[in-house]
């Protein structure tokens, strides 16, 4: 999957080949389909009152910052292995951690920058306090981290495996 650093982030051969894909789609016939959107919008007549005008801008809009978040992400893009299935939390890992020891109450997160992932999962970064507190713990060891309210919370990490694994 992905882990960052302050200017790298590491991807999986797979994933960079994904967002490359995804790049170069946004970049080629994304761009040349959605102006032709907005020329077909245009030639109805008053763009004031012209929503699907304004709909085709907002895409443009939107499909132009994902190409510039792409870009900014894969410039500095340095390509690796997935983590091993070592038991030890490290970014690309899905983790599974129980608030105060309480084995009631349970979490599981990607561990991965956040901007490269997508769909519903729950992710975690490594440069959270959570995801500081708990890089390179086994499973069976407890982390502590502040939240953003100033107290102390604790976790003990129940599961670390591999993503997709």
């Amino acid at each position: 999957m992905t882990q960052t650093s302050d200017d790298v982030t590491w991807l999986t051969q797979d994933h960079y080949n994904k967002l490359k894909a995804e790049l170069e789609h946004l970049t080629g016939a994304w761009r040349i389909e959605i102006a032709q959107k907005i020329e077909a919008a245009r030639e109805e007549g008053d763009l004031k009152e012209n929503a699907g005008y304004h709909a085709a801008k907002d895409d443009q809009g939107k499909g132009e910052a994902r190409i510039r978040q792409l870009t900014q992400i894969l410039e500095r893009a340095k390509v690796g292995e997935a983590p091993a299935d070592s038991g030890i939390v490290a970014p690309g890992m899905m983790v599974t951690v129980a608030f105060d020891g309480d084995m009631d109450d349970t979490m599981q997160f990607l561990l991965a920058s956040r901007e490269v992932v997508d769909g519903d999962l729950d992710v975690y970064s490594p440069q959270s306090p959570l995801g500081r507190a708990i890089s390179g713990k086994k499973v069976g060891e407890d982390a502590r981290y502040e939240l953003p309210n100033g107290k102390q919370a604790s976790v003990r990490i129940v599961e670390a495996k591999p993503f997709g694994a």
